[in-house]
């Protein structure tokens, strides 16, 4: 049974820096794509970095508001979303997500995802 349960969420000023942490329990398959997602009152979920492999390939999706100060990489069993000059526009609830299948381009729709930690809140102070 696939878990995902996030944590490193917290407060911190504008312009510094915070990894979130995923760990992921029971992954199958050869190529799947996992997320992260951030939420705020009044918006819809919005997945914000993408991460996909495979056995031959591996592949990081941003949307341009985080390009240059958030990386996602994987570490066995962990996803990681490092931050970097944080903003206040990043103060969100951040969930990360898994789907096994054969996309490449992880930002995808909230219902696309298959499986979702239960969420870590980052709040950036200005």
């Amino acid at each position: 049974q696939v878990q995902l349960v996030e944590s490193g969420g917290g407060s911190v000023q504008a312009g510094g820096s915070l990894t979130l942490s995923c760990e992921v329990t029971d992954i199958t398959g050869t190529r799947w794509c996992m997320a992260w997602f951030r939420k705020v009152p009044g918006k819809e979920r919005e997945a914000v970095a993408g991460f996909y492999t495979s056995t031959t390939t591996d592949r990081t999706d941003y949307i341009d508001s985080v390009k240059g100060r958030f990386t996602i990489s994987r570490d066995k069993s962990k996803l990681y979303l490092q931050m970097n000059s944080l903003k206040p526009e990043d103060s969100a609830m951040y969930y990360c997500a898994a789907v096994w299948g054969y996309r490449q381009n992880c930002l995808l729709r909230p219902t696309d995802y298959t499986y979702w930690g239960q969420g870590t809140r980052v709040t950036v102070s200005q």
